[in-house]
C-alpha cells in the first residue's frame, strides 16, 4: 500500500456543497428487520427531494444485489457489509449529497467504525426503535416466520443479537410514531445541524474553510 498515494482533486467537498446550496452528511438508519427503516428512508428522501436537496438512498437489501452480493450474514461479513456501505456513503458526502443508509447494522462496533470515516457532524445515527414483538407481527418479508421455523440461522432479533445505539442522534419509535412524525423528527435534526442550507455568509465561510 506504500506505493499508493492519495490524488488530490481541484474541486472540493466545500465547492460541491456551495454548488448544491446545502451541506452533506449521511443519515444512518439502524434497527431490527421490520422496524420501518426502508419506509422511513424512502419517505425522508422524498421529503428532501421535494425541498430541492440532492440525495441518494443506499438500502441494505438493494446493496446485497450488487456491491455486497458476495457477503453472507456472519459477524465478519456483516462488518464488511457495513464497511463497504460506509465507504460508498463517504463518497456521496464528498460529492455534496445527503445520503440515507438503511441497514440493520446490528453491532455497535461496526456502526462506530462507520462513523469514524466521517468528519464530526457528518454521521447522523438514527435509531429506528421498535419492539421485536411488533416487528414479528409486521414481518413484511416473512423473515421472522422463517427464522422461527429454523429455516434462517443467525437472524437478528431471534438467534443473533441487536445492540441498540447508546447515544443516537435521533430516536424514532415506530410502534408509537407515524412515518410522517419520524421524518419530521429527522428533518428537524438536519435543520438544527445546518445540513439543509448554506443560507448566510458565516455558513459559506465555514464551507470555504474546509478547502
Amino acid at each position: 500500500m506504500s506505493t499508493i498515494v492519495w490524488q488530490p482533486t481541484p474541486v472540493t467537498k466545500a465547492d460541491r456543497r456551495r454548488l448544491n446550496g446545502h451541506s452533506s452528511c449521511v443519515v444512518w438508519l439502524t434497527g431490527l428487520s421490520g422496524s420501518g427503516k426502508s419506509t422511513i428512508a424512502c419517505a425522508l428522501e422524498l421529503a428532501l427531494h421535494e425541498r430541492g436537496v440532492h440525495t441518494y438512498l443506499l438500502d441494505g437489501d438493494n446493496l446485497r444485489h450488487g456491491l455486497n452480493r458476495d457477503l453472507g450474514f456472519s459477524a465478519d461479513h456483516r462488518a464488511e457489509n457495513i464497511r463497504r456501505t460506509a465507504e460508498v456513503a463517504k463518497l456521496f458526502v464528498d460529492a455534496g449529497v445527503i445520503v440515507i443508509c438503511g441497514l440493520i447494522s446490528p453491532y455497535r462496533r461496526d456502526r462506530e467504525a462507520a462513523r469514524a470515516l466521517f468528519e464530526p457532524g457528518e454521521f447522523i445515527e438514527v435509531f429506528v426503535d421498535c419492539p421485536v414483538e411488533v416487528c414479528k407481527s409486521r414481518d413484511p418479508k416473512g423473515l421472522y416466520r422463517r427464522a422461527l421455523a429454523g429455516e434462517i440461522k443467525g437472524f437478528t432479533g431471534i438467534d443473533d443479537p441487536y445492540e441498540p445505539p447508546e447515544a443516537p442522534d435521533v430516536v424514532v419509535r415506530t410502534d408509537r410514531m407515524s412515518v410522517e412524525a419520524c421524518v419530521k423528527a429527522i428533518l428537524h435534526h438536519l435543520e438544527e445541524a445546518g445540513h439543509l442550507g448554506l443560507q448566510d455568509g458565516a455558513a459559506a465561510e465555514r464551507a470555504a474553510g474546509e478547502r
